[in-house]
């Protein structure tokens, strides 16, 4: 099982590619001239940032203040350039987990290769783990969630994303938005 750790990464950051309606996720790390890339899905995205803003607040609210966690991404931390290239995937992503490590007041992020449920016999999944301290985590949740919102935009009667072929409303009876009722 390869195991791709970064404790700290110089860069670690969510980014999309392609066109909104057809865009790939990757999660990239970056440090001492290595770069693991590695593919998820929008939504692993947006749980994984959702997930650290709550770990992160649970860790502030238990510690009374007094934990290092910023309530805000700080600024400095702010990383809006794209991705690293080449841009080449090293796995897909399975499953995901989170931990505080309050010795070292870091966040430990780890996502591990999709597994085939035929292939359960097979070599142990890949694991990329990141250790990052919790101003990182939150600049990282900014970008994520600023990279989920740049796609499609929603239908504004049932919140779906709206397609450029068409969209079926269910609020509209299975009725394409702006094709006129015959």
């Amino acid at each position: 099982m390869p195991v791709f750790d970064y404790d700290p990464p110089e860069r670690f950051v969510a980014g999309a590619l392609g066109q909104p309606g057809a865009r790939v996720f990757f999660l990239q790390a970056r440090a001492e001239g290595r770069l693991t890339t590695v593919a998820l899905e929008k939504l692993q995205v947006a749980a994984l940032a959702g997930r650290l803003d709550e770990l992160l607040d649970e860790v502030l609210r238990l510690s009374g203040g007094t934990a290092h966690v910023p309530a805000l991404a700080p600024a400095d931390l702010a990383d809006d350039a794209p991705l690293d290239v080449p841009v080449a995937e090293d796995f897909r992503v399975g499953t995901m987990a989170l931990a505080w490590d309050s010795e070292r007041s870091q966040v430990v992020i780890e996502a591990q290769e999709a597994v085939d449920e035929d292939d359960l016999d097979g070599p142990d999944p890949a694991v990329l783990r990141v250790r990052i301290s919790a101003g990182a985590a939150r600049a990282f949740t900014q970008r994520a969630l600023q990279i989920v919102a740049a796609g499609r935009p929603p239908c504004p009667l049932c919140g779906q994303p709206l397609d450029a072929a068409g969209h079926v409303c269910v609020r509209l009876n299975g009725y394409r938005g702006g094709e006129a009722a015959s």
